[in-house]
């Protein structure tokens, strides 16, 4: 659902890039509350990840492929304003980078990519994990399901930018049509992706999942003949991987998938690019300012004739790009906090 330079006219690719502006300030503020000592390591790591398996676009119907988008699974894992942060810098990097997704449309992408699935998914996951059973499992049905309807919202949010500033003369009824109906069928995949990566990290280090804490149950004793909570110190420890052991699996594992695994990757158009094909939305497209300069753009190496090689070292180039983007920027976000939390930053007497 990256969108190109010349779909959405400047003034709405404007305003939504204030809109961006503004929500990347916010969540700056709101991500120094969720960055804690469990957080902190995972957010880079969720950004690469992230980065890594939207290279792995599947099919989804005669000609049309999806990928992930990502709100979701970030919101869930870090927090949601730490997951509008993973987003945007997984956006930035291919922006700037692989020259996928306008530059002057970077506005709009932030604000439906990032923004839209981000906070959709969010409110979805909380509402449904405050009626589900108190279980891991719930954490998973509810993170499916959020996920799901992400990316529909997601090209619902399109639709409209579109109707206000669209550049060609497309009925948007037949692009609503379009964009949702090929969007719920992308979501199902992308709903799929972040349970299995949620059960996954839920089943190693549930202390780890932003979205489940909380849901645990404190350990009963009975003393007297009455339950009371037990000690926090007398509680099962459910997982015993360190952070470590998580970090390094998780990059190995985003190494893997855009290195390798990417190259099997369905070469169909994606769900925005098959609509804009069809309905005539890419009339006025624009050619990416880097197309022509970076080295990297169309996710492959420039001067490298072979296509798995080119691909592959693109990929692991990206990974690390973001990884190290992403640890730097959520690095200063948890020293902010803590220099906020220091006793010299309180005031006298406190």
């Amino acid at each position: 659902m990256h969108v190109p330079d010349g779909f959405i006219n400047a003034p709405v690719s404007a305003v939504t890039g204030v809109v961006a502006a503004g929500a990347i300030a916010v969540s700056l503020r709101g991500a120094r509350r969720e960055l804690d000592e469990r957080t902190a390591p995972l957010a880079g790591l969720v950004a690469a990840f992230i980065f890594a398996v939207q290279m792995l676009n599947f099919p989804v119907a005669a000609g049309t492929s999806g990928h992930l988008l990502g709100g979701a699974l970030a919101a869930i894992l870090v927090g949601p304003f730490t997951g509008v942060l993973c987003v945007s810098v997984v956006l930035l990097m291919q922006g700037i980078l692989f020259a996928d997704g306008g530059l002057t449309a970077l506005g709009v992408n932030i604000t439906d990519m990032a923004i839209v699935t981000t906070v959709v998914s969010y409110a979805l996951f909380r509402g449904l994990v405050k009626v589900l059973p108190r279980k891991r499992r719930s954490v998973t049905v509810a993170a499916f399901v959020a996920a799901l309807l992400s990316v529909p919202a997601a090209a619902l949010a399109f639709t409209f930018l579109y109707a206000i500033g669209g550049t060609t003369d497309v009925a948007i009824s037949k692009v609503a049509t379009a964009m949702i109906g090929v969007h719920v069928l992308i979501g199902i995949g992308e709903a799929a992706i972040t349970a299995l990566t949620v059960g996954a990290v839920i089943a190693v280090r549930p202390d780890l999942v932003y979205g489940a804490r909380g849901l645990q149950q404190r350990l009963k004793l009975r003393v007297n003949g009455e339950l009371v909570d037990a000690p926090t110190a007398a509680a099962p420890v459910a997982a015993r991987s360190s952070h470590r052991t998580v970090w390094i699996t998780g990059l190995v594992t985003s190494l893997v998938l855009a290195g390798f695994v990417s190259f099997y990757a369905s070469a169909d158009p994606d769900g925005l690019e098959k609509v804009a094909r069809d309905k005539g939305i890419d009339a006025k497209a624009e050619k990416h300012a880097t197309e022509d300069s970076s080295p990297l753009a169309g996710y492959g190496v420039k001067d490298i004739s072979d296509a798995r090689v080119s691909g592959g070292l693109a990929g692991v180039i990206g990974v690390g790009v973001t990884v190290v983007a992403g640890t730097g920027v959520f690095w200063v976000l948890r020293r902010r906090r803590t220099a906020d939390a220091s006793p010299a930053s309180l005031p006298e007497g406190v």
